[in-house]
């Protein structure tokens, strides 16, 4: 089995976590690669072996992994999606951060969670994308979220006016600091925060949900995957800002924009015993009872 290991960013803290999980993966007979940078970050806190081998693009894992690390948070499982893009590369999440929707194992789970790797004792749940089709190019060949696409005012001085259309019916003109569309993934994200409902990742749905609407009775909406989505701005101001997950870009007003689903999925591993639900019930304190 190849396994390959993505991470942004080291502490301290994580050493031994880091440390357990390679030795257990080397002593395992794992073939393992690292991405380069990371490596390159982590390899002078920790002597890694030299049957270890590095990667620098998309390309290089595509063929030749069974499974792919994101160790992180689920900002770093956001920034793992370029890297395993649609090649159907299974995706484990390893938390290393806080709330971790995504990146369901935590640290002391490492051990469990590497045995049922090797084991194949796990399920795979797909996640539906976001791909921006116009304008072309604006993200270069990462035109796609797993999250959200969110649109926001770039100046703070007065709201934006976001035209939403669905499969070419007019849906409303949004007054609002911005507008999100959200994929069931990203549900449980930005769009939670702005009052946004919780889609099941199965859901074959988006949501739209504004930012700080000036109409206290607008709410967020759910709409069919299968549906185009083209947005239109307006305002005072010539330009606002568009983001992608964690990418984001200056744009003028006079562009619209046109969303669809994207043609691939991401393939995220659920361990046994973990699903979506009592994610939730854990990382929203669902339940607790404070008193106790």
């Amino acid at each position: 089995m190849n396994i390959a290991l993505f991470g942004k960013s080291y502490t301290t803290e994580r050493a031994p976590f880091l440390r357990q999980l390679i030795d257990k993966l080397i002593k395992a007979g794992v073939g393992l690669t690292i991405y380069k940078p990371y490596y390159a970050l982590i390899n002078q806190y920790l002597e890694l072996p030299s049957s270890v081998k590095v990667f620098e693009h998309h390309s290089e894992i595509r063929q030749s992994t069974d499974v792919l690390f994101s160790i992180g948070g689920d900002g770093t499982m956001l920034d793992t999606v370029p890297i395993v893009r649609d090649s159907g590369i299974p995706v484990l999440g390893i938390n290393m951060g806080r709330m971790g929707f995504l990146s369901s194992i935590a640290k002391h789970e490492i051990d469990q969670a590497i045995v049922q790797i090797i084991q194949k004792q796990y399920t795979i749940e797909e996640r539906s994308l976001l791909t921006l089709e116009s304008p072309a190019g604006l993200f270069g060949d990462l035109n796609y979220a797993l999250n959200e696409l969110s649109i926001f005012r770039h100046e703070t001085t007065s709201l934006i006016v976001i035209k939403v259309f669905v499969d070419d019916i007019f849906v409303n003109s949004y007054w609002a600091d911005g507008l999100i569309i959200a994929t069931p993934t990203g549900s449980t994200a930005y769009s939670l925060s702005a009052g946004g409902p919780i889609l099941a990742p199965g859901s074959a749905n988006f949501v739209i949900t504004p930012i700080a609407t000036h109409n206290l009775s607008v709410r967020p909406i759910v709409i069919p995957d299968t549906s185009h989505i083209r947005l239109g701005v307006s305002g005072r101001h010539t330009k606002y800002t568009l983001s992608m997950d964690s990418r984001s870009t200056i744009i003028d007003k006079t562009v619209d924009m046109h969303v669809r689903k994207a043609d691939f999925k991401i393939r995220l591993i659920n361990m046994e015993g973990k699903n979506f639900y009592g994610t939730i019930r854990e990382k929203l304190l669902w339940g607790l009872d404070i008193r106790n």
